[in-house]
């Protein structure tokens, strides 16, 4: 580069500069590094524009799915118009189910609902359809058995997983499987095994990373951990819940509690730094009883990216 064509350079810069720092406040906060955070609403909406408004009130810029998969296809792409018009990100349709459970029946019903779950998501453009990968446990759906870690669950869980996205085909959303402290993905190891098992370029990333904190060892050192996890995930990461956790400290064995985000031990400061550094991935609050608890919620997440110079 001459002299000139630098000067020229230099001197453009400056006056952009000059200019950005003139812009409105909204403009200049679109250049910040954010985090869209969504949760769900409490109130009765019989609209697009009415679950729209019910999601501005909250400050909300991503949201559960506001319908099911029994909807009319009309419905279903006024929901999703009414999304994109507010800059609203649809992160994830539940199909919370047991695909591999050992009673063949819930396992058909399951796996009908993980299909039909992933062809709303399609439909409406969410983020990805999210589901665990199921228990081993007869009476417990989600819950903890001796046979969830082996190879031929492991195994089982790749083979239901493809035939559900085969059955699907999305071209634009994901199938996603929440890790958990007692099933595959257990990891971020794991999922990176599940990944290439599964070799499907619609199978994606669904992270909570309080899931993932089972020990001492990664309550105190949880920020380490979601620095793995998004080292070695983040790329196929398409939403994130949002919860925090206790370890009780007047026991002799480890007993850890979910709570409240802000209540607990999980770096948000981490969690949120490196959430930012991906395109449009919602973090979505869950598992509190009132509006009030997600409100409360929300303003502790907003005020950890306020410190880190994250708008949420």
């Amino acid at each position: 580069m001459n002299r000139r064509t630098f000067t020229q350079k230099a001197l453009q810069t400056a006056a952009f500069a000059g200019v950005a720092s003139s812009l409105p406040g909204f403009l200049q906060a679109s250049a910040r590094s954010f985090v869209r955070l969504g949760g769900p609403v409490f109130v009765k909406y019989q609209s697009p524009d009415e679950w729209v408004a019910a999601l501005k009130k909250e400050g909300y810029r991503a949201a559960y799915c506001p319908v099911q998969p029994s909807t009319a296809a009309d419905e279903i792409k006024a929901y999703e118009q009414a999304a994109k018009k507010a800059d609203i990100v649809i992160s994830e349709v539940g199909a919370w189910s047991n695909p591999i459970s050992p009673d063949s029946k819930m396992a058909r019903e399951a796996y009908q609902k993980c299909v039909d779950s992933l062809a709303l998501a399609e439909a409406i453009g969410a983020n990805c359809c999210v589901n665990i990968s199921g228990s081993k446990n007869p009476d417990q759906w989600a819950g903890p058995h001796k046979d969830n870690l082996t190879q031929d669950t492991f195994d089982e869980i790749v083979e239901v997983t493809r035939r559900i996205l085969n059955e699907v085909k999305p071209t634009r959303t994901y199938f996603a499987l929440e890790p958990m402290p007692w099933t595959y993905p257990d990891s971020a190891d794991s999922y990176l095994r599940l990944i290439k098992a599964i070799n499907h370029k619609r199978f994606g990333v669904h992270m909570d990373p309080m899931n993932l904190v089972v020990s001492p060892r990664t309550f105190y050192g949880n920020g380490e951990l979601i620095r793995e996890c998004f080292k070695k995930l983040g790329p196929h990461i398409r939403s994130c819940h949002g919860k925090d956790i206790i370890l009780k400290e007047d026991a002799y064995t480890p007993q850890l509690f979910e709570c409240q985000p802000g209540l607990g031990n999980l770096d948000y400061g981490v969690f949120l730094s490196e959430l930012s550094k991906l395109p449009n991935i919602p973090l979505m609050l869950e598992h509190l009883r009132t509006q009030d608890e997600y409100r409360q919620a929300a303003t502790y997440v907003r005020s950890i990216g306020e410190k880190e110079g994250i708008a949420v």
